[in-house]
């Protein structure tokens, strides 16, 4: 393992505070688990458990954003955060087994002053990066041409650029040279990307945006092989079997897996390895992007990757 820990920078536009109800198995009543979450804070947890200095940007307000900040921080996280709208919120009942909500607070639209200290933060924060990760949010609380401009700006300084986004917000950054994608397969045919779910339809999706100027697009596709598309070269990424415990976050696993890799200077092929061993190992777990490194480093050598033959 390298000796220097790989500087890895997260923009978390949509944090969350996540408060979940468990059954608990000593005591005789409920166990309640308060986090930072939402998806760049829990890529964000990921990318240190395997090794990287991390440094997450976010806005953040109100009560719950108080204690997002503070959660994220004591993780060891580099927190930096600029204020704006009450930050979003949900309470989850697992005491069933299943996920019951119980309240949300949504989160709010960031205004134009909130947005610009964000891309102020992000953008300087991303020199000093190793890789930095472009993620988006759940409602339209964000633009998607403000990711476009930092995917663009980032690039323009020879920066190493992963995204993982979807829909409108998968476009916005879709045509910008050498950045790295990762989209589910869902995302990608509900974003009009593929005309459907087949490998050989996604296939030929990945190749055209990659002829458009990407980098390299990766499909997760839940239960089967993922793919990996870049310049002249297609793969088809196996995970042995696992049994799942909450699949929830493992895309943000892999993500992060891959920008550590990056990150460390890995060949890119290695980096996906790296990023599909991370999300396996997550759904064995109750906790989203959680992990440990040596378990995800030894997981990495029973992912095969073979080339995708037409």
């Amino acid at each position: 393992m390298e000796t220097t820990s790989p500087h890895v920078v997260v923009l978390a536009p949509d944090p969350l505070l996540t408060v979940t109800v468990e059954v608990s198995t000593e005591l005789d009543s409920p166990e309640i688990h308060v986090h930072a979450g939402g998806q760049g804070l829990w890529l964000a947890r990921m990318a240190r458990s395997l090794g990287a200095t991390v440094t997450a940007c976010a806005s953040v307000g109100g009560e719950t954003g108080t204690v997002v900040a503070h959660l994220a921080r004591e993780e060891g996280i580099d927190l930096r955060t600029t204020p704006g709208p009450p930050t979003g919120a949900y309470v989850h009942d697992r005491r069933g087994g299943e996920r019951l909500e119980l309240a949300r607070q949504p989160s709010r639209t960031l205004d134009r002053h909130v947005v610009d200290d964000l891309y102020g933060t992000f953008l300087v924060a991303s020199l000093d990066s190793d890789a930095c990760v472009l993620t988006g949010t759940r409602d339209p609380t964000l633009a998607p041409d403000v990711l476009g401009r930092l995917a663009r700006d980032l690039r323009a300084a020879d920066r190493t650029v992963v995204a993982d986004l979807s829909g409108t917000q998968a476009r916005a950054v879709a045509d910008v040279e050498g950045i790295v994608l990762k989209m589910s397969h869902e995302e990608l045919v509900d974003g009009g990307f593929a005309a459907d779910p087949s490998l050989p339809a996604l296939a030929a999706a990945a190749r055209g945006l990659v002829a458009d100027g990407l980098g390299a697009l990766v499909v997760s596709r839940a239960g089967e092989p993922a793919l990996l598309v870049a310049a002249d070269t297609s793969f088809l990424v196996t995970t042995p079997p696992m049994t799942t415990v909450d699949h929830r976050g493992a895309g943000d696993s892999m993500t992060a897996g891959i920008a550590v890799g990056l990150a460390r200077g890995e060949p890119l092929v290695e980096a996906v390895r790296l990023g599909a061993a991370a999300g396996a190992l997550n759904v064995t777990r109750h906790g989203l992007g959680t992990g440990r490194r040596e378990q995800v480093e030894r997981w990495a050598s029973e992912i095969r990757i073979d080339p995708l033959t037409d």
